[in-house]
């Protein structure tokens, strides 16, 4: 792992000819600031909060200014070993993903929270893109929140109307959870760290205690409740919205449905991703969500399998993967993820180095 003292942007940088990049610093400083520039003239969407950081406002124009031509690598760790695949991911093929994350669920009895911001911290200066998302346990519950009985526990009709109105018990159970998180992601906005962040993600399946709410009253007003927590009273402007998926599905009793009935709308959402397990990497989904997103970036949120490469071929808009924690081992071959991070068009850690901040402005 290292950090690159080179100037403040994103850099495309070989580790392979690392010495030589510090040789011909003022060569890469003049690339660096001329790629950036083209791609804030290039990028159709700015941040949908208005606020937003100027770090987090070169990290989606870096994503934009790669958009269908190259594809980031990343891998999710589990929050009790934040570092065991991405380990295995080099183990597998030399090389590091470029986007890391994790996942700010209660691990066992023990909140978490703190060890995560730290290892963001760590891992920024180390050049990673962060993405983190939240398996919340459910506001009726009291911590540790367990996996069957919260987080994919259910909530009546009644119980959801009062989640989702202002003042009632539920909803500040709800407001005190969230307000936790808050705080974790408000010490990243002071370290000037960029974040993906994807809450209630797989919302239009069945699993999870905020699935299948389809409709404005649904997850769409949740999702919003949020927004506006984080965004105008928390000031979190170091968040870019991922709405994350999961991709249509109707195996019986395990349902994922079709997307638009879940989106909250594109002034509240940055980019829109699918969580692809199982090999489902159906060319109409990805379609529907591109027809959805509007020219907006999307992205593989969550993936269990890797994709082949004939599936990238055909779909070559995503701007990331994230592999799912130890499926990189248990359901993926060596030659498999080997294939995947070896495309030309597979961007990792070692070539893809950020640090901050730059302010760009048209």
């Amino acid at each position: 792992m290292y950090q690159h003292s080179v100037p403040a942007c994103f850099n495309i940088v070989n580790s392979f000819h690392y010495c030589k990049l510090l040789i011909m610093r003022r060569c890469v400083v003049f690339l660096c600031l001329l790629l950036a520039r083209m791609s804030v003239f290039s990028q159709p969407f700015a941040p949908v909060n208005k606020d937003a950081s100027p770090e987090a406002k070169n990290l989606l124009a870096y994503l934009y200014s790669i958009n269908g031509k190259k594809l980031l690598s990343g891998q999710h760790n589990f929050n009790q070993n934040m570092n065991q695949y991405n380990d295995s991911v080099h183990a597998l093929t030399g090389k590091y993903p470029a986007v890391w994350g994790t996942d700010f669920i209660w691990n066992w009895t023990t909140d978490n929270g703190q060890a995560i911001v730290d290892e963001c911290i760590r891992k920024h200066k180390e050049g990673y893109i962060i993405t983190l998302m939240w398996h919340q346990g459910r506001p009726l519950d009291e911590p540790p929140f367990r996996w069957k009985e919260s987080i994919q526990g259910k909530l009546t009709d009644a119980e959801w109307k009062e989640l989702t109105t202002e003042g009632t018990p539920l909803y500040k159970k709800w407001l005190a959870q969230i307000d936790v998180v808050a705080g974790y992601l408000g010490q990243l906005k002071a370290a000037h760290i960029p974040i993906l962040w994807r809450p209630y993600h797989e919302m239009n399946g069945i699993w999870f205690w905020w699935g299948n709410k389809p409709g404005k009253d649904g997850i769409v007003r949740l999702w919003k409740m949020m927004y506006d927590r984080y965004v105008n009273h928390f000031h979190l402007d170091n968040l870019l919205w991922v709405w994350g998926a999961n991709g249509p599905r109707d195996i019986p009793a395990d349902e994922a449905y079709a997307y638009k009935n879940f989106y909250p709308g594109h002034s509240y959402v940055d980019i829109l991703g699918t969580d692809v397990y199982h090999m489902d990497y159906e060319q109409k989904d990805y379609n529907e969500l591109l027809d959805l997103a509007q020219g907006r970036l999307i992205a593989l949120t969550e993936c269990g399998e890797l994709p082949s490469a004939a599936i990238l071929d055909a779909q070559p808009k995503w701007s990331w993967f994230l592999e799912w924690a130890d499926w990189i081992v248990s359901h993926n071959s060596p030659q498999q993820v080997k294939t995947v991070y070896d495309r030309p068009q597979t961007l990792t850690h070692e070539q893809v180095v950020v640090s901050y901040p730059l302010n760009i402005t048209k």
